[in-house]
């Protein structure tokens, strides 16, 4: 299966394996949304079955709820959970302080208060999700449908007393209708470019009424898995000397790929 995958799907993979040497049996887990976090979520699912793993699993999105049950991890709610002891989720966007930019499947807002209702928040991501400075990817933000079109210039109104490189903002679609998220809201995208003040954006964003909340994720990420293209995995924990890197290699061993389903 190795030679099966692009070195971009081989690198959310290894990250993916990598977060699970976090999860023990007993464990509330929340489970997040996007690509890299449904490799989690089948790796997850293997030791499941194969393994006895015991975990109740909180997904941060409906589609990510189908995809756990289907391979087998106890689905529960947030409510039922009521605490977790760790979140593991992707991004689009981490910097060297860990902060995030999530969004861009249009679930950030249950990924937010999944991790934020979490001991710990793992994020997996392939190298090519570091930057310098938030703001390269779009960032979004998730809207009430009424009045969303006064929301939005609202939105592009206060972007103007803001460090931002770009102001363009752009309801997301789905083919030609807005794209809805599972609470039924609308999403904005910004095109920033680069954000110089994310802690002042967010929470003026946030104050906007109409505003659900925004895409940025604050100190909220404890742990970054990177993985790479040729097997090796990157872990910066932001408490280890102000955030050391120890490196592993997932793929010494050559049949890592066998206990995936095709």
């Amino acid at each position: 299966m190795t030679s099966e995958l692009s070195p971009i799907d081989k690198a959310k993979f290894v990250a993916a394996k990598q977060a699970t040497d976090y999860v023990k049996s007993g464990m509330k887990v929340g489970l997040g949304t996007g690509s890299t976090a449904a490799w989690l979520v089948q790796c997850l699912g293997e030791m499941v079955r194969e393994e006895g793993l015991k975990i109740k699993g909180v997904p941060t999105s409906s589609r990510t709820a189908k995809l756990a049950q289907d391979v087998g991890i106890d689905v529960i709610t947030l409510d039922e959970a009521r605490w977790l002891d760790v979140t593991i989720d992707g991004t689009d966007e981490y910097d060297a302080d860990l902060n995030l930019i999530k969004g861009g499947g249009g679930a950030h807002l249950q990924e937010k208060i999944v991790a934020t209702a979490s001991d710990r928040m793992i994020v997996i991501a392939d190298a090519s999700k570091k930057v310098d400075t938030l703001g390269a990817f779009p960032l979004p933000v998730e809207i009430i449908p009424f009045g969303a079109r006064t929301t939005q210039a609202l939105v592009e109104e206060t972007l103007v007393g803001m460090d931002v490189l770009g102001r363009e903002v752009t309801l997301r679609k789905a083919g030609d209708t807005p794209f809805v998220t599972d609470e039924g809201n609308h999403i904005l995208d910004l095109n920033l470019k680069r954000i110089g003040n994310p802690r002042q954006l967010s929470l003026m964003l946030n104050q906007i009424p109409g505003v659900v909340e925004n895409g940025l994720f604050l100190d909220i990420c404890d742990t970054v898995i990177v993985g790479h293209g040729d097997g090796r995995v990157t872990v910066r924990d932001i408490e280890d000397d102000g955030g050391a890197e120890i490196h592993f290699n997932v793929l010494d061993d050559t049949n890592i790929f066998a206990d995936l389903q095709d």
